[in-house]
């Protein structure tokens, strides 16, 4: 499960310092993974709920550096999956979030300029120097990093029609239904815009298997 979190925002391993972690450490990485899981999935309240706990385990350290961490999280989970709203959650702590936070945070938004890549998860640094191909997304070996990175170049306006597909399979072969519509619906749009009627029929004929699942929330 610790693959659906990008790798630099991973909870236990900013604050780990002890061979045994002490019980907040545990069940907000155990809420934020059931988070990522849920979200994902399409399942809002569910979603909702585990990153609640996350919340309430995180805040009885008083740390709002990694409350901002965990808001990340979040925050990736809406690129990832087409949705560009403020990150408010995070902009209420980044005054006393970390640098590699405010990096991130950066990063997500497209606010790119005079961004140091060395302060990003090492998977997305390429793409401040200009790759932004289907091939750099292949590159990024795990999942979630790979659709936050093409949901980043699409919001701004970056990324290519194959690393859209990229995107959408990705979503696919994890079973991923929230990202899946997402970028199915950019595709269908895209066909439909260029008058390949029948492309555009197959992607929406995708988009109602997906859909038409009783089970999504």
């Amino acid at each position: 499960m610790k693959a659906l979190l990008p790798a630099a925002l991973l909870l236990l391993a900013a604050c780990a310092s002890t061979p045994v972690p002490p019980d907040w450490q545990v069940n907000a990485q155990s809420s934020l993974e059931n988070f990522s899981a849920a979200y994902y999935a399409g399942n809002t309240r569910l979603a909702a709920q585990e990153f609640a706990r996350a919340r309430a385990e995180i805040a009885a350290t008083g740390r709002p550096d990694l409350l901002a961490r965990a808001e990340l999280v979040r925050c990736a989970a809406r690129v990832a999956s087409l949705e560009f709203e403020a990150c408010a959650g995070f902009d209420a702590l980044a005054v006393d979030a970390g640098k590699e936070e405010r990096a991130y945070a950066a990063f997500l938004a497209g606010r790119w300029q005079g961004l140091d890549a060395a302060l990003l998860p090492v998977q997305h640094r390429a793409l401040l120097a200009g790759a932004a191909d289907a091939g750099a997304l292949e590159a990024i070996k795990e999942p979630i990093s790979r659709l936050v990175a093409a949901g980043v170049l699409f919001r701004m306006n970056r990324l290519t029609p194959a690393g859209m597909a990229a995107a959408t399979e990705t979503a696919s072969a994890q079973g991923w239904r929230r990202p899946l519509l997402a970028w199915l619906g950019v595709q269908a749009a895209r066909a439909e815009a260029a008058g390949d009627a029948d492309e555009a029929a197959r992607i929406r004929r995708r988009i109602q298997i997906v859909s038409s699942d009783a089970s999504r929330k």
